[in-house]
């Protein structure tokens, strides 16, 4: 198979090329002097472009010389430049910031201790208050669990707890038992001593 007629093609290469550097002549003639009168930003676009477009050049060339480009050093070259690029681009565009947010919880600590400074007296009233309350909670809740140690811990030391006063009740009808028995038994002693006394008469 013969191969393609690629003579037109490199005469349009060679064209493209001469326009190109008739267009970069300005720049390249004097670049620093071009540059000079940039602003900062622009003046690295320039840079970079020109270093970009140069490097490309020589990695076009390369190729077409059956030269393996990728492993040559314009390659990692151009590598770097493209981070350039990415770089101008943050410039250009910043990522937004964050908004600041308020710290709810620190604000609320410290009006608190603003608060505890100022009004002390107030602070510790609604404090004690509700301790109060908490107490009163525990001591409902020990009750409704009938525990006997929590309820005697929460019942003033003075009066008697309510299981104690049930034992008392409890022991009131044997201790009536005990004394009618012990009547009973003294009358009839004071009944066998009057029967002792009628016989010991009679037999007189």
């Amino acid at each position: 198979m013969d191969p393609p007629n690629i003579l037109p093609q490199l005469e349009r290469l060679d064209d493209e090329i001469d326009d190109l550097e008739e267009a970069l002549q300005p720049i390249l003639g004097n670049i620093s002097e071009v540059a000079s009168k940039l602003p900062l930003l622009d003046k690295a676009k320039l840079y970079v472009l020109a270093t970009y477009s140069i490097e490309s050049m020589l990695f076009s060339a390369l190729r077409l010389n059956g030269v393996d480009a990728k492993e040559h050093p314009v390659f990692k070259e151009l590598t770097r430049v493209r981070q350039y690029f990415e770089k101008i681009k943050n410039a250009e565009n910043p990522p937004e910031k964050p908004e600041q947010s308020l710290n709810k919880e620190a604000a609320i600590r410290f009006i608190k201790a603003d608060l505890a400074e100022n009004n002390n007296k107030i602070v510790n009233a609604k404090l004690a208050e509700m301790l109060a309350k908490e107490r009163a909670k525990a001591a409902l809740k020990a009750a409704q669990r009938g525990d006997k140690r929590k309820i005697e811990e929460a019942s003033p030391s003075g009066e008697p707890s309510v299981e104690s006063n049930a034992e008392e009740d409890d022991a009131e009808p044997s201790k009536k038992k005990r004394k009618d028995k012990s009547k009973k038994e003294g009358k009839d002693e004071k009944k066998k001593h009057k029967d002792k006394k009628s016989k010991s008469k009679s037999s007189k």
